[in-house]
């Protein structure tokens, strides 16, 4: 089955604990936290206090998705704080500190993430999939919230999920920016595993059956009885 992040940049900042409670309530698998720094992306939201915070009200495991720079320097603190997954950004730091990165989380019992803007091609994730417990494509530039999707990411996704697949690898895909009823079936089709909604989420009204649509997104439909 198809996971599903709702992202809380979409939620009602002022009764945090009351969504991210709905967001399990729903029967979804994660939920994602998107920590924005002014610098990396053109945006501020929430740090580590914020992120200590919903740990110790969310039954549910923290995707903290960190569009910051130079990440190497905080991802330690995310993991103590309770964040569950770290996903630092590639082009956020040189090589040598992206793996420091990664293996600091990995070292603290997190689970490493790497993600990529729309720019970046496949292959620079490439000698970092060892140490990646989840990758992560952007399908819009990261920094805002209730952005149009962007098709033309999915041969990057497949790209990583082949690769993946061809080294035996457990990471999992995970797929942000518009991700919506009508673009997570071409997610799914092109290797997603994990799929992160915000606006769309938010907007649905009826949150379960989105997020149960989400989660059943490729799976074979039952043949007519005609």
């Amino acid at each position: 089955m198809v996971k599903v992040s709702p992202s809380i940049l979409a939620a009602d900042f002022a009764n945090l604990e009351r969504d991210v409670d709905m967001i399990r309530q729903t029967g979804a698998d994660y939920v994602h936290v998107d920590v924005m720094d002014g610098l990396f992306v053109p945006n501020i939201t929430i740090g580590i206090p914020v992120v200590a915070a919903l740990s110790r009200v969310s039954r549910l495991p923290l995707d903290v998705h960190l569009m910051i720079d130079r990440p190497v320097r905080y991802v330690g603190e995310f993991v103590k704080a309770g964040a569950s997954i770290v996903t630092a950004h590639l082009e956020a730091d040189t090589p040598e500190n992206i793996r420091r990165a990664l293996e600091t989380i990995r070292s603290l019992g997190g689970r490493a993430g790497l993600s990529l803007k729309p720019g970046t091609p496949a292959q620079a994730a490439f000698p970092f999939l060892e140490l990646c417990d989840l990758v992560l494509v952007m399908t819009v530039e990261p920094g805002f919230g209730g952005q149009k999707f962007r098709g033309d990411m999915m041969p990057k996704l497949e790209t990583i999920s082949r690769e993946v697949a061809r080294r035996g690898l457990p990471a999992e895909v995970e797929v942000d920016g518009g991700v919506s009823l009508d673009t997570c079936e071409t997610c799914v089709a092109h290797g997603a595993d994990i799929l992160v909604a915000g606006s769309a989420f938010f907007k649905a009204k009826d949150r379960t059956a989105f997020t149960r649509t989400l989660q059943a997104c490729g799976k074979p439909q039952p043949l007519s009885q005609d």
